[in-house]
């Protein structure tokens, strides 16, 4: 599994909350400067050779739905992170995130009601 481009993984976001959608109706929920309609189609093209996406056919049109789920995606590539930046530690994750006041006090004591909860 490839590595997305950050416009390749708005665009997955899109199709992951909208399930199915053609390239106008991704269009639609695109935030900031929009591309030109024949440029995101490019993206959703080049999704599909990544095998992110598929599509069914309308004539002429397609409406376009993600392969691969949101969380597969997600697992893939934080675990990467976990491995590339942090070595391989949770710890020095939490730990990056507690430095940068990223994460409050409350949270991580969810975090640790989640851990014993789950033995």
């Amino acid at each position: 599994m490839q590595k997305l481009t950050n416009k390749e993984e708005e665009i997955m976001k899109i199709l992951w909350d909208l399930k199915k959608a053609f390239v106008k109706e991704i269009m639609d929920y695109v935030e900031g400067d929009k591309p030109h309609y024949n440029t995101l189609s490019t993206i959703v093209r080049n999704l599909e050779e990544k095998r992110y996406v598929s599509h069914e056919a309308f004539g002429k049109t397609h409406r376009y739905y993600p392969l691969i789920s949101k969380e597969k995606y997600r697992k893939k590539f934080v675990n990467a992170s976990m491995v590339d930046y942090f070595d391989n530690s949770y710890k020095n994750l939490v730990s990056f995130f507690a430095k940068e006041e990223k994460i409050s006090v409350e949270e991580l004591k969810e975090i640790i009601d989640l851990i014993e909860n789950k033995k």
